[in-house]
């Protein structure tokens, strides 16, 4: 096998420390090649030092796995002197016999597969795009975390006996939240709470007197409090991150206005797509290559002619969330494309199946809305009926055969 770099460095990273395998060709016989194992500390001197002792040896190449996000402080300091790529754990997976994995091993197989070529490098975005990345997925997981303070006060409120979420949708509401408020207080008269309701709730008021009777004691007042009090902390953050995130995405604002014209696609989920991609498809060979690295299509695993399993792969798990909920909400968005894909492929594959299809045409649409920056062009609900009508046709009469119907079709003169 052919030797790309003949001085090449493989990296095994840990919190602590870095096992560095250095592959140089051999002094003693040519062709042959020597390895050197010496251990480094993550700390910032320690690389800096690590970096001068790899160009002292003329490495032309430096092969790390993404471990956690140890590789950081590593990848940035090395790649300011040397060639350094960063590689996924699960491609570069070593296999050894029972009792022969070590730091050490995996290094020198790390250094070993650089040499010969055989990896491949993993997309790190520039710095901008790494700070956007780490302001929406702070967001997200602050929209999560007020999620679940919300159920723990459900979950409270049904220890108290009070049954409010059964009548209001959002008790986080205006008038959820009157009521709440009262609780703590001390207002313990159902009616009275009940009074509190606002706009449409007041339909609800007997439902209301009769949800909000129970066994609310200062204990159930002090945890809400606790609750309601985080959840406003989270949501104050919530809008400073939100208009940090507008400042940061000032310089794709037109990339942004394209993809708010996607049925199910928002302002949110619109900066979530931008910060994971880039915002940039010419890293991406083609929208194949796009869909496959977002992990929103189908494996291939086959075998003696016999196709196996075609479970989604691995992906971007943010990106895979963002275009979760975009797709739901395109399934619901009335007479398009993506809602008829959706219905015709749940009848026969699933809801599940079908949505992560609608996802796949999402990011397909996105690849090519950024690369001939055009705006999404709607096919329409009735696409598949007018690609195919005597399918529609026939399905149609099939169905009403099966109501006990005899139908003949006689097809209307269009020259008439």
């Amino acid at each position: 096998m052919d030797v790309l770099h003949e001085r090449c460095a493989g990296m095994d990273i840990s919190k602590k420390d870095a096992k560095v395998c250095v592959r140089v060709p051999s002094t003693k016989r040519r062709g042959s090649f020597t390895s050197e194992i010496t251990t480094w500390g993550a700390t910032t001197n320690a690389v800096l030092e690590l970096r001068d002792h790899l160009v002292a040896a003329q490495v032309t190449l430096v092969v790390m796995e993404a471990t956690s996000d140890y590789w950081k402080p590593f990848y940035f300091l090395l790649a300011e002197g040397l060639n350094v790529i960063l590689v996924n754990a699960r491609e570069v997976k070593n296999l050894p016999g029972p009792g022969r994995k070590t730091d050490v091993s995996d290094a020198a197989w790390l250094a070993q597969l650089g040499a010969h070529g055989l990896v491949r490098a993993s997309f790190v975005p520039p710095q901008p795009v790494r700070e956007l990345r780490d302001l929406t997925r702070t967001r997200t997981q602050l929209t999560r975390t007020r999620g679940q303070i919300v159920q723990r006060l459900e979950k409270m409120l049904e220890d108290s006996g009070i049954k409010l979420s059964a009548v209001a949708a959002d008790i986080m509401g205006v008038s959820g939240r009157a009521m709440l408020e009262a609780l703590i207080d001390g207002q313990d008269d159902p009616h009275a709470l009940a009074d509190l309701a606002k706009r449409r709730l007041r339909n609800k008021i007997p439902e209301l007197t009769e949800a909000l009777t129970g066994r609310f004691r200062e204990h159930h007042g002090f945890l809400a409090r606790l609750h309601l009090d985080h959840y406003d902390h989270l949501t104050t953050a919530l809008e400073t991150l939100n208009t940090r995130i507008a400042e940061a995405m000032s310089p794709f604002r037109p990339i942004l206005e394209l993809l708010d014209t996607i049925p199910g696609v928002n302002q949110a989920l619109a900066e979530v797509i931008v910060a994971e991609t880039g915002g940039d498809m010419s890293r991406f060979a083609c929208d194949k290559h796009l869909a496959s690295w977002a992990g929103v299509c189908p494996s291939h695993h086959s075998s003696a002619g016999r196709r196996k399993s075609t479970k989604v792969r691995p992906g971007n798990s943010h990106l895979k969330g963002a275009l979760g909920l975009a797709a739901f909400g395109a399934a619901r968005t009335k007479d398009t494309y993506l809602q008829a894909r959706y219905r015709r492929l749940t009848a026969r594959r699933g809801p599940m199946k079908a949505l992560v299809a609608v996802e796949h045409s999402i990011i397909i649409a996105i690849w090519h809305m950024l690369t001939d920056h055009k705006p999404y062009h709607e096919l329409g609900g009735t696409y598949f009926t007018r690609r195919d009508p005597e399918r529609t046709a026939r399905k149609a009469v099939g169905q009403l055969n099966q109501l006990g119907y005899r139908v003949t079709l006689d097809p209307i003169d269009s020259a008439a």
